[in-house]
């Protein structure tokens, strides 16, 4: 939901740019409790964030409905200096909304969302009616630059037939997305919202055979994933839940062989004991007695809510193109394991990170690094094309033509980089979000 720059993020401006709450008022205070996340069965990790997430009463975005910022103007980076008076001119407007934070595409409208218009226009079949779905659309002010672009740039037929269909879990982002878009009269009758989770299947009806364009701009970060922990370099994986103590408030983790479905499809995409079967014996001696003498435990996040996703989105909508935006990876990460995410939140007007991510309750954002090779590997295996050990179908998936782009190449093979630079040549845009990827993902015919 939200991108902070490398630069920016260890700078002063954490405070601002990192994903926080504001201090919850006392008559909420009771909220920021473990009762309405783990009850009194033990919860997988990833139903803990869920729930510290996106509770509708409890969690942070379902409370946080100002944390998205709308930016009544567009900036001028042009009448900028520099660096300088670009971070300050942030540093005031943050004072000024009292919001948590900005994305990127509203701090950079509208070129952002007319970079991601011009890819999809120049990949695009003009013989079929345009369908666009976004999830997670946020503040609508991508759907609204999209659709600007379009109308401006596409063949009348384009504009006059297209849909765009933004798929968003909170009520309150879904109706500043219709004002948002609403603001352009003729937007009206082709955009809708589907207040909706859409990772759950039962919401998205029978199946879009034609092609059609899904983007999900910092959605990845924040859906929920799973942890599997190992005690030593050669224990088995174990996968993690979360459960109450007697106290009835502290939280602690339990151990269990992998048994959940979504958990171990991750761990064989991810082929985690890759090793195992291709190590001598005599190598697999050493190390099980290395792993004695110094055994070091080992942690692994594993992306399950962005699998679950990914094949829903590939079975309902088997011919989408795919446009992702979101963290390559994420500085001064205090969570312990692989892909580990960072949990901010905001207390008496500054930002700090928790050490555990238990320690979330509904009053911090949870957000996760994208390991954008792996999200490949998710995508191939939810086209069918990818097969897993064991898998022993005959159906054939559909081979998908992928790329990883830097942040700045996307926008400066798309985009109109000059119209985000400042006098001196700084642009910040290319510059400072040197920690933000784009991955795009095109079906083909090829099923060899």
């Amino acid at each position: 939901m939200h991108i902070v720059s490398e630069y920016q993020y260890t700078n002063v401006h954490k405070m601002s740019l990192c994903a926080a709450a504001l201090p919850p008022h006392p008559q909420f205070q009771a909220l920021y409790s473990t009762a309405h996340i783990v009850r009194d069965h033990p919860i997988l990790v990833r139903d803990f964030i869920h729930s510290a997430l996106y509770h509708p009463q409890h969690g942070y975005f379902s409370q946080r409905s100002r944390s998205v910022g709308v930016l009544p103007n567009s900036i001028r980076f042009n009448h900028l200096q520099g660096r300088k008076a670009y971070m300050q001119y942030l540093d005031n407007i943050y004072k000024q909304s009292d919001i948590s934070w900005f994305t990127p595409v509203e701090l950079f409208k509208p070129w952002y969302a007319h970079a991601i218009a011009e890819a999809i226009m120049r990949t695009t079949n003009f013989s079929i009616p345009l369908k666009i779905y976004e999830i997670g659309g946020g503040s609508g002010t991508c759907a609204k630059g999209i659709m600007d672009y379009i109308m401006l740039n596409a063949p009348a037929k384009v504009y006059n037939s297209m849909t765009y269909t933004s798929v968003e879990i909170s009520p309150s982002l879904a109706e500043v997305q219709r004002e948002t878009v609403g603001e352009v009269r003729s937007h009206i009758p082709k955009f809708r919202v589907e207040c909706r989770d859409a990772a759950d299947r039962s919401g998205w009806g029978d199946v879009e055979q034609q092609p059609c364009w899904v983007i999900m701009l910092e959605v990845l970060d924040n859906l929920p994933h799973d942890l599997v922990y190992s005690e030593n370099q050669i224990s088995p994986w174990m996968e993690v839940w979360v459960e109450r103590q007697q106290d009835l408030e502290t939280l602690a983790e339990l151990y269990k062989p992998l048994q959940d479905s979504l958990i171990t499809r991750c761990v064989e995409i991810l082929d985690l004991d890759k090793t195992k079967s291709t190590q001598s014996a005599a190598i697999s001696t050493l190390k099980s007695i290395w792993s004695k003498v110094h055994p070091k435990p080992r942690r692994c996040w594993l992306p399950t809510g962005c699998l679950k996703l990914l094949e829903v989105l590939h079975e309902v909508l088997p011919k989408m193109s795919l446009i992702a935006s979101d963290f390559s990876y994420l500085p001064d990460v205090k969570i312990p394991g692989e892909r580990a995410p960072l949990v901010s939140t905001k207390k008496d007007g500054s930002s700090s990170d928790y050490e555990n991510y238990m320690d979330a309750k509904g009053d911090a954002d949870i957000f996760f690094p994208t390991d954008f090779w792996l999200l490949e590997r998710i995508d191939h295996y939810c086209s069918g094309w990818l097969k897993l050990h064991g898998d022993h179908s005959t159906k054939k998936g559909k081979k998908r033509r992928t790329i990883m782009l830097e942040t700045s190449s996307f926008m400066e093979e798309f985009g109109l980089p000059t119209k985000t630079r400042t006098k001196d040549g700084y642009n910040p845009l290319l510059d400072d979000f040197k920690n933000t990827k784009f991955y795009l993902s095109v079906p083909t015919h090829n099923t060899k």
